[in-house]
């Protein structure tokens, strides 16, 4: 099992004091972070991938994850997500293995297709599209990172001819590739067709949509003969935040949530967190929430969790991942407890 944090690296403003961090402080931010995460311990650091305001998340997110690598020494790596749909597959696949390089192996990554519409076209893409190029272009991926001539001809790019896509993967073993989706059927089938890694974003659904696709994916997953349906490769998404008692931790949290970019001025802060994964309350509860994702997902491999989001300056974030460290001792006692 491993635990972790993610980012979607959005520059929002603190609705306590009112100030915005420049785009040069998020990103140098996020490299803390990243470094606070090995330090307490954490398996994975991942990123997400934008293209616009008010996002300073990478628009290449190689770039951060290289950089990072160079000043750590164990922890992996990933994305949250790498964008399959507006990205050319050639770029992905030379990038990738680079970092995998440079990481010496301690990375992976997840595809999506983004949550922003307007991209599309940006990168010369119809949205109606979003499917069918997740779909062609992760197939194209995978053969760029395991033949080394690749004679290719789809729908979304020009034609490829005894192409080789270098550098080749680190010892020949292409990166591992988790499929995110938060609503998408056809992304679980995708990940089990495969036999690849199902990330569920986790975080705006309620529990009963989250238990639906994890379930989809686990049947397709022994459909395609992978190996039975609890042998399935799951990770789950989680939002979090701690105080030393519950009253604190919702007085303190409750202006970020209610001007958040992503939920604010909608459901109250108590719905949200009794409709979805969000655990606002002390370490304990954050323990005993997340523990009861496996009620309903089943035996899971990894697990991220978002605390750097909504305007939290760093030192709230420094302090979260304090807590979160505590949090993640805890739940590898229960999982090791309950693998014995």
């Amino acid at each position: 099992m491993e635990f972790g944090i993610f980012t979607v690296g959005d520059v929002t403003t603190d609705p306590t004091n009112g100030r915005t961090p420049t785009e040069h402080e998020r990103i140098k931010n996020t490299v803390a972070i990243a470094l606070k995460a090995e330090e307490i311990g954490l398996d994975v650091f991942a990123t997400g991938e934008h293209h616009n305001p008010p996002f300073a998340a990478p628009a290449s997110p190689p770039v951060l994850l290289a950089h990072i690598a160079a000043k750590t020494e164990r922890i992996k790596l990933s994305t949250s997500t790498t964008l399959i749909t507006t990205n050319d597959p050639v770029r992905i696949a030379q990038d990738y293995a680079y970092l995998q390089h440079l990481a010496d192996g301690r990375m992976d990554l997840m595809l999506g297709r983004g949550n922003t519409g307007p991209v599309y076209p940006w990168f010369g893409k119809d949205i109606r599209e979003g499917i069918p190029l997740a779909i062609e272009n992760y197939a194209l991926l995978r053969r760029l990172w395991r033949e080394e001539n690749v004679d290719w001809e789809g729908k979304f790019r020009t034609p490829l001819q005894g192409f080789t896509s270098t550098p080749r993967p680190l010892d020949d073993v292409p990166p591992f590739v988790w499929h995110g989706s938060i609503r998408s059927p056809e992304i679980a089938e995708q990940a089990a067709y495969y036999g690849d890694g199902f990330f569920s974003n986790h975080i705006f659904w309620p529990a009963s949509h989250t238990a639906r696709m994890v379930d989809f994916y686990r049947q397709r997953f022994e459909h395609y003969g992978h190996g039975k349906a609890e042998d399935a490769i799951v990770g789950l998404g989680g939002q979090v935040y701690m105080a030393k008692t519950h009253e604190q931790a919702v007085q303190e949290f409750r202006p970020y949530f209610d001007n958040a970019p992503v939920y604010g001025h909608g459901p109250s802060l108590e719905e949200f967190t009794r409709e979805t994964p969000l655990t606002v309350g002390t370490p304990e509860e954050v323990v005993e929430r997340t523990l009861s994702f496996r009620e309903y997902a089943g035996n899971y491999q990894r697990q991220l969790f978002l605390v750097d989001h909504a305007g939290l300056p760093l030192t709230a974030v420094l302090k979260q991942l304090d807590l979160l460290g505590e949090v993640v001792a805890e739940l590898r006692k229960h999982t090791e407890e309950a693998a014995a």
